[in-house]
């Protein structure tokens, strides 16, 4: 399978997600926007489009690159093992994301990376848009330790590939706004993380934004004492409290972000 090749496939699960969810939050909405949906989508795909350009010139495919290259050199933890490729896979896909919750805490503890991700949270309503909305130095970082870490641990191109599906298809469910079955909810939890995990997370309320980092797995949150579970999901205001103006929130604010004044 070639890297073009590659590339069409995330692109089209990408797309196919966004469809898929916004198609459901229009017909089972969780709860009514406070805001337009179109500007709001505007503003959250302007700045993926955006991102999207500048990192295809920055890194282009080098996480592929990197996979391809770790398997052809048997490098990494991964390769000096001799495990069957169903385990390689699994242990990608459950280190890969315990590693995705240690940089998401870090995001929201370390000043200076909460400079860059306060742009995802400042969203005023949550749905699958948001997935997509980061600034460009975050997504930055994140590529080079993300690629950093495939080096290290020897990913070969299938587990990188589906741990890169999951993630996106995840991330997409947990931050749209449509109706999820409580029954549903409750037995996804025991494992993974649904909208009403990751709706606390996106809180106002400080003491419940630093919390429930999982993206593919709650087992981390649960494990190490980040969950939290007892919030009423009707009182959940999204946000971030010092930028609650939505005429402030427009592309280029976001964009400059991260060089004003830091609030938390």
């Amino acid at each position: 399978m070639s890297v073009e090749e590659i590339a069409s496939i995330r692109f089209g699960v990408f797309i196919g997600g966004l469809v898929f969810f916004l198609l459901f939050e229009l017909i089972i909405p969780y709860r009514p926007n406070t805001l337009p949906k179109l500007k709001r989508w505007f503003i959250n795909l302007g700045i993926t489009i955006f991102n999207s350009l500048i990192l295809k010139l920055l890194f282009a495919s080098v996480l592929i690159q990197t996979s391809l290259y770790v398997t052809d050199k048997q490098l990494g933890v991964l390769n000096m093992t001799g495990i069957p490729q169903w385990a390689k896979v699994l242990v990608t896909v459950v280190f890969m994301d315990f590693m995705l919750y240690v940089w998401h805490l870090l995001n929201h503890e370390m000043p200076f990376l909460w400079r860059f991700h306060r742009v995802h949270h400042t969203d005023l309503n949550m749905d699958v848009s948001t997935a997509t909305r980061f600034h460009i130095g975050e997504l930055a970082i994140s590529a080079v330790i993300k690629i950093s870490l495939v080096f290290f641990l020897g990913a070969d191109l299938i587990g990188v590939v589906f741990f890169e599906t999951l993630l996106v298809l995840n991330a997409q469910f947990h931050h749209s706004s449509l109706t999820v079955p409580e029954w549903f909810e409750k037995i996804f939890w025991v494992l993974f993380v649904p909208p009403s995990m990751h709706r606390i997370h996106h809180s106002v309320v400080i003491k419940e934004r630093d919390r429930n980092y999982g993206t593919i797995f709650s087992i981390w949150d649960r494990i190490l004492g980040t969950m939290v579970t007892d919030v009423a999901q009707s009182r959940i205001r999204i946000g971030v409290g010092g930028h609650h103006r939505s005429e402030k929130l427009n592309l280029h604010h976001l964009l400059i972000m991260p060089f004003t004044a830091p609030v938390k």
